[in-house]
């Protein structure tokens, strides 16, 4: 069931899921496959099963293998799908990849170890170890604001002799890093954004996409958005940009992914509640997100 890497077009809008569950607490598999299938239907180029957004660490080892399975067998290799595997762990982040990749998964996305604070030369071997343990193709995720600890430059460009790191969701918040990982990587490693408000000007500076918070709720206009970018139509990209600005704010007015699944809610999608340490949005907070999709006409 593995993937080959020369198959495996990751680029485009690319969905960061959300999980499912339901009044109970439990898994809603029945409304991830449903929102598999919608994704798909608006045109979304991946989807990212068990990333922060899909709460990956309240989710056991027994939800990890139904996510999975249910993604990929409703996806049915229409478009990739690029599982979370990461963990501070790297024999964990190894069972996972390898999991991972006996269910199906044509990638993964490993976000670096956070709570450990490794050095540049522990990040480099982490990665290293899991790349060497599982044939699969790697995205590599640098979000320093969730980790601690960002990844350089120069710890990116050992990866050059890694075959199956193929790219990078960039979350550093930093363009002039992002710039400099597009000039000093291979043409072909992919740099994708990993903040929704950074997608437009990354891909100008030659990012090939986002791994999107917003696109469960509006994965058309996400997928619009790239496809512009993509063709240099920059002038109907910002039209889209700007339709979506105020979400790319409201989405984060509390920890991510409480709003973007409060607001799905409010879209009728199923998305259900948070599971602790996370909880719902506070109520002023809530009056602010439906005001906002009110005004972009998404809820009445």
């Amino acid at each position: 069931m593995g993937s080959n890497e020369k198959t495996v077009r990751i680029s485009g809008a690319i969905t960061a899921m959300v999980t499912p569950f339901r009044q109970d607490g439990s898994l809603d598999i029945t409304g991830l496959k449903e929102n598999v299938e919608f994704q798909i239907q608006q045109g979304i180029s991946g989807l990212v099963p068990l990333g922060t957004t899909g709460e990956s660490p309240t989710v056991t080892e027994e939800e990890r293998k139904a996510i999975i399975t249910a993604v990929v067998e409703t996806a049915r290799k229409r478009i990739p799908v690029i599982v979370g595997t990461g963990t501070n762990s790297t024999a964990t982040t190894v069972e996972h990849t390898r999991v991972a990749k006996e269910l199906g998964a044509d990638a993964v996305l490993i976000v670096s170890p956070y709570y450990n604070k490794p050095t540049q030369e522990g990040l480099y071997r982490h990665f290293k170890a899991v790349a060497e343990a599982v044939d699969i193709p790697i995205i590599v995720y640098n979000i320093k604001g969730r980790t601690a600890v960002n990844i350089e430059t120069a710890t990116m460009e050992r990866f050059k002799g890694i075959k199956n790191i193929v790219g990078v969701k960039e979350a550093s918040g930093d363009l002039n890093q992002m710039k400099d990982v597009i000039a000093k990587m291979p043409k072909d490693f992919v740099v994708l954004s990993g903040d929704d408000n950074m997608t437009l000007e990354l891909m100008k500076a030659g990012g090939v996409g986002v791994i999107s918070v917003i696109s469960n709720l509006l994965p058309r206009k996400v997928a619009d958005l790239c496809a512009y970018a993509m063709q240099k139509n920059y002038a109907e990209a910002e039209k889209v940009n700007s339709y979506l600005a105020p979400l790319f704010k409201a989405a984060f007015i509390e920890t991510n992914p409480i709003p973007i699944k409060e607001a799905m809610e409010m879209a009728g999608m199923p998305a259900g509640p948070l599971r602790l340490p996370l909880c719902e949005l506070r109520p002023e907070n809530r009056e602010t997100l439906r005001k906002v999709l009110a005004g972009m006409g998404v809820v009445e």
